[in-house]
């Protein structure tokens, strides 16, 4: 009973909502730094981007753009995923609901290609596009190739993005997600950008795929320090 109301629309709407307004909450009480200076500006120049970040520390990643950006998310269509998609819709993103998977069948039931067809769709409209690099359920921040493939096809770049928090709870979760907390110091900590050539042969595509991995990493270090913690 309880498992079937939790997935009443009533309740994920209520619940997303919820979590939109607690995520505004945590923003604009962290004094939050954003790295590089002037990333944004040169950012710009790029636009659309695909956006990288990783599973359990994505949630505060809709504040890492300036509000004039059109942007869309790729989100699950699991319970969680439309709890994210409503909190996300919150924040003016626009939504592809779909996720990847380790093979075609987990790709197939999970809406893998046609949301990478949307995906380039909406790079090509000059949408940016925010995605996790890694693939639920794990294992966690290791980046998969749909990213890689996106940037190939699409012809717009990679750029790996991670936001922390000097205060959080740490949960026991397959992506280690976690949980920011109010009232203490944030920083956004931008990754250099990833470029894909469209002639890349897919034997080639794991050098791109370690690059995405290792940005990603290294922007999640470089956020963690900035507010005096040791990696997440």
């Amino acid at each position: 009973m309880i498992k079937r109301l939790g997935r009443q629309p009533w309740v994920l709407s209520c619940v997303g909502s919820a979590l939109a307004g607690y995520l505004k909450l945590v923003y604009h009480t962290n004094r939050f730094v954003v790295v590089p200076e002037g990333v944004h500006d040169e950012t710009e120049k790029q636009l659309p981007v695909i956006v990288a970040m990783w599973h359990g520390q994505h949630f505060m990643v809709p504040f890492a753009k300036p509000a004039h950006w059109p942007a869309k998310v790729m989100i699950s269509r699991s319970a969680d995923g439309e709890v994210n998609a409503i909190a996300a819709s919150k924040f003016g993103l626009g939504l592809i609901r779909a996720s990847g998977g380790k093979n075609a069948r987990q790709i197939k039931k999970r809406g893998g290609m046609r949301g990478f067809i949307e995906a380039v769709r909406a790079l090509k409209d000059g949408y940016s596009i925010a995605m996790t690099a890694d693939v639920p359920k794990g294992p966690a921040r290791v980046a998969g190739e749909g990213i890689v493939q996106l940037a190939k096809h699409s012809g717009r770049p990679i750029l790996p993005v991670a936001v922390a928090t000097s205060r959080s709870i740490e949960l026991n979760s397959w992506d280690k997600a976690s949980v920011n907390l109010p009232f203490g110091k944030g920083s956004i900590a931008v990754g250099d950008m990833i470029w894909v050539p469209g002639d890349t042969e897919d034997e080639a595509l794991e050098s791109y795929r370690k690059q995405v991995e290792d940005g990603l990493n290294a922007a999640t270090r470089h956020a963690y320090q900035l507010v005096g913690r040791a990696n997440g």
